[in-house]
């Protein structure tokens, strides 16, 4: 992570990138029932029950955001630890059987491309528009649909022993 870029959740992407990771997430939702979500947290706990494990806070994230609560269980969250420089991608149980694993690690090489290149506004972005063209094949949009999960990235407590 470059030097320039903060460490603290909140300050971590500019107003602008901050404006087209959420733009991103209403543009996918608008062609989807889904929902997806962007979360940034400052660190992976590295004590039970995650361990470090980007994956498993992302989960817990997931059920502490109420993401499992969508009425088709269509729900995608994707997770940043922005000084811990880990992330993680979770979707809910009715997409995740229709998708499989590979589709996940697809999206997860995409990001960790513009990652690598410190585009983080960008990789999210283009992994929020490949989450929601598939959510559109399986979950399209519906002329009752409501939106039932905000579009603006949610933020994790900047202290990680704060938890």
């Amino acid at each position: 992570m470059s030097d320039l870029r903060s460490d603290r959740p909140k300050d971590f992407f500019s107003a602008e990138e901050e404006q087209c990771v959420e733009a991103a997430i209403a543009a996918a939702e608008k062609r989807t029932s889904g929902e997806v979500r962007c979360y940034l947290d400052r660190d992976v706990p590295d004590k039970p029950p995650v361990d470090g494990d980007a994956y498993l806070q992302a989960r817990r994230m997931f059920a502490k955001l109420g993401m499992h609560r969508t009425a088709s269980r269509n729900g995608v969250l994707v997770y940043l630890a922005v000084r811990s420089r880990k992330f993680a991608i979770v979707g809910d149980e009715a997409l995740h059987a229709l998708v499989g694993d590979d589709f996940w690690a697809d999206v997860v090489a995409l990001m960790a491309r513009h990652f690598a290149e410190e585009r983080f506004a960008e990789g999210v972005a283009e992994g929020v528009a490949l989450i929601g063209e598939k959510l559109r094949v399986h979950f399209p949009y519906q002329d009752d649909d409501v939106n039932e999960l905000p579009d603006e990235i949610s933020y994790g407590d900047d202290d990680p022993n704060g938890r």
